[in-house]
């Protein structure tokens, strides 16, 4: 068994592993309609801070399930190990976890936003709701 890392080098050792995706570059694939959105954020900073237009909602605990193109239970949208897969989390640190665990089940061109959904916002970029 290897030694315990602290989160700060988990973070660094994962991201390592895929290149992230800054807001602008997000919204312009999104558009394009070549990557996908997903908000992993909980329903109370959704509420709190509004949603980013177009972007599927799957709360964290339930990603792998809905994005898993072999799943029982995912969604229409996971077509195929393929599909590129933007994780957006409040700031851009459980979404690098969440990529991750993407890129195990075989969808290797996950990535997660840069700085989360309050980069997106900051960026002046659309956001629905409060």
């Amino acid at each position: 068994m290897s030694e315990p890392i602290g989160i700060d080098a988990l973070l660094e050792r994962v991201r390592g592993g895929y290149q992230r995706i800054g807001p602008r570059d997000a919204h312009d694939a999104a558009e394009a309609g070549t990557a996908v959105l997903v908000d992993i954020r909980y329903a109370a900073l959704r509420e709190r801070d509004g949603v980013i237009p177009g972007a599927l909602v799957v709360e964290r605990n339930e990603l792998e399930w809905r994005l898993d193109p072999q799943g029982s239970h995912r969604l229409p949208e996971a077509t195929g190990h393929d599909l590129r897969v933007v994780v957006v989390c409040d700031e851009g640190y459980a979404s690098s976890l969440a990529a991750e665990s993407l890129h195990r089940l075989g969808l290797r061109r996950a990535t997660d936003l840069i700085g989360g959904f309050q980069a997106w916002r900051a960026a002046g970029l659309p956001v629905e709701g409060p």
